[in-house]
């Protein structure tokens, strides 16, 4: 196994990854994904895929990461992880679908529509 690449997105953000053998370092944008993530919960996002499929440690990750916010770039690269342990070993895929870890969350912001302040709210109406 030399190097797996995968894609993964969530709103506005798109993370690639560089899956390799190793010791279970993970960097986003070159800075350990605990300072790139301070919050415990998106480190916890981020080490999921590699407890459901119990192969935590033995697999470096190298992620570029853009746009959106910090939770959909969390959630973006555990997409991409997912969908590389899943190319790496097929027999990971249950129980990482089982988690909901493969499926990719289409929610997106609603467009601004014309006449209206926002997407669903109108300007204020006044009948007299």
């Amino acid at each position: 196994m030399d190097t797996i690449h995968t894609i993964g997105r969530r709103k506005e953000a798109v993370a690639r990854i560089y899956l390799s053998k190793g010791k279970g370092k993970i960097t986003v944008n070159g800075k350990d994904f605990k300072e790139y993530f301070p919050v415990d919960t998106m480190q916890y996002k981020l080490e999921q895929p590699f407890k459901v499929s119990e192969v935590a440690n033995k697999f470096d990750v190298k992620v570029n990461v853009d746009g959106g916010g910090t939770t959909g770039q969390a959630e973006a690269i555990r997409l991409a992880i997912s969908r590389a342990l899943c190319e790496l070993d097929q027999e990971n895929r249950p129980a990482l679908k089982a988690e909901g870890l493969l499926t990719r969350d289409a929610r997106v912001v609603e467009r601004k529509k014309p006449g209206q302040k926002k997407a669903r709210k109108k300007f204020q109406w006044v009948k007299r």
